[in-house]
């Protein structure tokens, strides 16, 4: 019979560079596909992930003055109060850095007062005020806001905060098996009594190793340059961020009002590169995949070319044309099974080596397996046109001289 495996293995020895060749090729794809669709993946949750912000709804800017005859406290706390009364405005902060920008202040928030050991963890803290829940657009799910007289806004160095409101991450983290709200933390040697909770919000670094641990700490206490954000209704946002650097002049005019955006805009700047690096490797699966088709389409026009007579020879002897396409398939078949046999092996064996010298997860094989079958068939479509033609070529050919 036409499709014994024998004759068909016996005639892929006979053209075995183009066999092999091809065979490497979808070992390549498959080993490359699968390792870059499971980045594509990751980095996909990761730039779609939940930052517990309205990002669309909020503003952020920074100030800088260079006049000399205002209290920089003072002025921005009347900054504030004016960005609260535009029309469209929901709440309005100042703060001393923004987040999901890349930019920020962190330290290891403890359950002991330094320098007694005691467990700790890296958290993100923003220097703000009570109106921080509303502007941020963040939930609260525990505790209280900030009291006016919890306030510091100061020029002295030597004054502190004393209260704080954080994250269930890091409540988690410091207090595992008890309840944290209302336990005191500590910032080096400052003491925070936890008076509230949020329940999800990142921090400046998505990157970070601890992400989600943030505090608040009710602490005013700026320079000549500061962040503000605005919050506002969605659909008004682009409206207010025009109003905003007229207003702010308007209110005192000794200053320079810097880059007035999104926070969506500060979050797709720090994933640029991320973004960037998904991009290439979804051309580089696009090329990948097609590098391949054209590999099996070529190689059976130029098999089918080399055995034309031949296959004229079995259509004269009856042959049928689903025979002959069967015949193709199931050659290509043989080379597609030993290229994804090698493929997964190199796949795992990638994976393997980019999760120990880039930090990432283990390749699931489901991935693998699912490209593995992708690869399969497109190579059963890549070859059932030009076998299709083979089938078409006339049992006359057999009695033709060269």
């Amino acid at each position: 019979m036409i499709l014994e495996i024998k004759p068909i293995f016996h005639a892929l020895c006979r053209s075995k560079v183009g066999a092999i060749l091809l065979l490497i090729q979808i070992a390549i794809t498959t080993a490359i596909v699968s390792n870059a669709a499971f980045i594509i993946q990751d980095r996909v949750t990761y730039l779609n992930q939940e930052t517990g912000y309205p990002e669309d709804e909020i503003l952020a800017f920074h100030v800088m003055h260079f006049g000399k005859d205002v209290q920089s406290h003072q002025q921005f706390e009347l900054d504030e109060a004016m960005l609260r009364a535009l029309p469209g405005v929901k709440d309005a902060i100042y703060i001393n850095n923004i987040p999901l920008s890349g930019s920020g202040s962190s330290s290891d928030f403890s359950i002991n007062s330094a320098p007694e050991p005691g467990l700790s963890a890296r958290t993100a803290y923003f220097f703000t005020d009570d109106h921080a829940i509303n502007t941020l657009g963040i939930e609260l799910v525990a505790g209280r806001n900030f009291t006016q007289d919890e306030i510091v806004v100061t020029n002295d160095n030597d004054q502190r905060a004393n209260v704080t409101i954080v994250t269930q991450a890091l409540l988690n983290e410091l207090f595992p098996d008890e309840e944290g709200l209302g336990k005191t933390i500590f910032l080096g040697d400052i003491p925070l009594k936890v008076v509230g909770v949020i329940k999800h919000a990142k921090g400046p670094w998505l990157k970070d190793s601890r992400p989600n641990n943030i505090a608040l700490i009710p602490y005013i206490n700026p320079n000549i340059s500061g962040n503000f954000l605005v919050r506002t209704a969605s659909n008004e946002r682009a409206d207010i961020a025009k109003q905003i650097e007229d207003a702010m002049l308007k209110n005192y005019n000794k200053r320079v009002i810097i880059r007035i955006r999104g926070l969506d805009q500060d979050k797709a700047q720090y994933m640029a590169e991320d973004t960037l690096m998904m991009r290439m490797l979804i051309v580089l699966i696009t090329i990948l995949v097609l590098v391949t088709a054209v590999g099996i389409f070529g190689l059976t026009l130029f098999n089918i070319s080399k055995r034309t007579k031949q296959i004229g020879t079995r259509r004269a002897l009856g042959a049928r044309k689903s025979s002959i396409i069967n015949y193709f398939l199931v050659e290509n078949a043989l080379i597609c099974i030993a290229g994804l046999v090698l493929g997964v092996i190199a796949a795992l064996i990638l994976g393997q080596l980019l999760m120990q010298h880039f930090s990432i997860a283990a390749l699931p094989l489901g991935y693998v397996v699912a490209t593995a079958v992708m690869v399969f068939i497109m190579s059963l479509l890549a070859v059932f046109g030009p076998a299709k033609r083979a089938a078409n070529i006339s049992p006359s050919i057999a009695t033709r001289t060269i």
